[in-house]
């Protein structure tokens, strides 16, 4: 769906960016011809037409503004932020749960321009391969494979944001074509793009190259066929199919197995990737270490790590940088980002006062450091970080040093193997059969266990299965509580308090977790977040003006521009 208000900046975005071998700007270039001739005459004639829109697609994705919207939507509702200095106002209005349809994050433009982009590549991309000779059906197929999972994705985000959205598959190509179109409801959307990545995941890349290549980041930052599996993997569990769900977990754990595998045949010792429980994970110690930090040095310090699925590429030579990380993050180890962490999360850690993390959750140290009076977040702002959490009964005796980054090349990680061990705990905890809760427990103890160093007997696992296993309740607590542990600041906390919140039925699960953060206006904020309706976002002020098939999510039909909210 293009309504007027971002159909034209979707339309000069895509062909900019599939004409950017002219050596003319963009506005000079949609001077020279019509759109039309632009699109259907001049270009989509040979495989570097594809590959450069193709391109687009995930250059998008990397845009600041949808970058932005990854971490606000998934995160900046939830119990895992709070304000940090010179927070925008339009931030700080959102903390505060005061969301209204003229808060510019409300604004899905970047989002709809990436799903076009895909749309255009999926409609043009068979047209290539029947005029290119050297453009062959299996990378054509797997470029629209690539492009139907960006468009997923790209909803889902959507979805997950905003409830019922407007929903197409087609692309937006010229000026004759109208989109204004309804919303479609949340299940729909679900189900179509379900549909539409089984019917793709055959053709996606396994992998693009060996893994001693120097490319080989390209296959976690590029669509592979684990990429697909992973979406598909989420998808189901927001569905409700936990047998899917399991099985697309298993196959992705099941390729990091062999992954391994190969690793130990090419090279005979491995010293950062061992088994925990038969599932290979990075080690927070090498072997022969005595220092801690090595699982966040290789997946958020350097990026593609082993166990790295799908993320967004940065580097310094890019014109796009991660800006969230570099302006709302800690930067450079003495700047307070616009956003920091309560202090719930991170308090007396190492004195084993606190509530979330015991003390040898190295997760803890990773994630965030005191700074004056708050607690900055460092995940992703450091690219090396080391501690020792022997013997720890305060915060001195951890030793910690660590680099910061000084520019904005952090990737952004979307799936690792984390996501595939607690999303297959979740759907099996849910599922409830017979040896079920046993089974999640192991998973969630495995990444648990990662995080506390607790290998080769060195130290025990800090949960004890009896505690959990004769309660699917005990069981779910335990779940959300693994999952923020493990995906601290990574846009998903929010998220999965609206999925349980979706399953329970109410938001009272959402509510008693989230309202943990705020020191002030508590019982006026879990009045407000009782609202069914209001663990989504309104729809943005200027796509009712223009699209009058839209009806505004009725928990924002009061107040500021009534007269829009039919």
């Amino acid at each position: 769906m293009i309504t007027k208000s971002i159909k034209h900046y979707i339309l000069a975005g895509s062909v900019c960016c599939a004409v950017a071998t002219v050596n003319v700007g963009c506005s000079d270039f949609l001077d020279i011809l019509p759109m039309n001739d632009v699109v259907l005459e001049n270009y989509w004639t040979e495989k570097a037409d594809v590959t450069s829109v193709m391109n687009s697609c995930y250059e998008t994705l990397e845009h600041s503004d949808a970058l932005l919207r990854m971490c606000v939507w998934g995160e900046l509702r939830s119990d895992n932020l709070r304000m940090g200095p010179n927070i925008p106002n339009d931030l700080n209005e959102i903390l505060k749960e005061n969301l209204l349809p003229s808060n510019p994050y409300c604004n899905w433009s970047k989002f709809y321009e990436c799903i076009n982009r895909c749309n255009i590549v999926c409609h043009y991309a068979p047209m290539v391969q029947a005029l290119d000779p050297n453009y062959t059906e299996d990378e054509m197929r797997a470029n629209v494979a690539e492009a139907v999972t960006l468009r997923s994705l790209c909803y889902f985000y959507l979805i997950r944001t905003f409830k019922d959205v407007p929903y197409t598959t087609q692309p937006s190509i010229d000026d004759t074509q109208e989109y204004i179109l309804p919303a479609t409801p949340f299940n729909d959307v679900l189900d179509s793009l379900i549909v539409s990545l089984e019917q793709i995941k055959g053709d996606a890349v396994r992998r693009y190259y060996v893994d001693d290549s120097p490319n080989a980041y390209q296959n976690s930052c590029k669509v592979t066929r684990w990429a697909v599996y992973a979406l598909l993997a989420e998808l189901y569990l927001w569905d409700g199919d936990w047998n899917n769900c399991i099985r697309y977990c298993d196959l992705v754990v099941d390729y990091k197995r062999q992954q391994y595998k190969e690793m130990l045949e090419r090279e005979g010792n491995v010293n950062n990737i061992d088994l925990i429980d038969s599932i290979p994970m990075i080690l927070e110690k090498q072997v022969g270490s005595t220092r801690c930090g090595n699982a966040y040095d290789e997946i958020f310090g350097e990026g593609n790590s082993f166990e790295s699925i799908f993320e967004l590429y940065f580097n310094r030579t890019q014109s796009q940088q991660n800006t969230l990380v570099s302006s709302y993050y800690s930067y450079n180890g003495d700047v307070m980002g616009r956003l920091s962490a309560p202090d719930f999360l991170f308090k007396d850690v190492a004195t084993g006062s606190n509530n979330v993390f015991k003390r040898t959750d190295g997760r803890a140290y990773e994630s965030a450091e005191l700074n004056s009076s708050r607690y900055a977040i460092t995940k992703y702002a450091r690219t090396e970080v080391s501690y020792s959490t022997q013997n720890v009964t305060a915060e001195k005796d951890l030793q910690l040093t660590s680099t910061f980054r000084s520019d904005g090349d952090a990737n952004w990680v979307l799936y690792r193997l984390s996501d595939m061990l607690l999303m297959k705990a979740e759907a099996l905890i849910e599922r409830g059969g017979e040896n079920d809760l046993g089974e999640a427990f192991e998973l969630i103890d495995v990444v648990n266990k990662r995080a506390n160093d607790a290998l080769a007997g060195t130290r025990s696992s800090t949960l004890n299965k009896a505690d959990y296993i004769d309660s699917k309740a005990a069981m779910e607590d335990l779940l959300l509580e693994e999952r923020q542990r493990e995906f601290l600041f990574e846009g998903k906390r929010w998220f999965d308090l609206v999925r349980f919140a979706r399953r329970d039925g109410d938001n009272s699960r959402l509510i008693n977790l989230c309202t943990r953060k705020y020191l002030e206006n508590v019982n006026a904020i879990k009045i407000k977040l009782a609202d069914p309706n209001i663990i989504y976002f309104p729809y943005a002020k200027n796509e009712l003006k223009v699209n009058p098939l839209l009806v505004q999510n009725p928990a924002f039909t009061t107040g500021e521009d009534s007269e829009l909210n039919r």
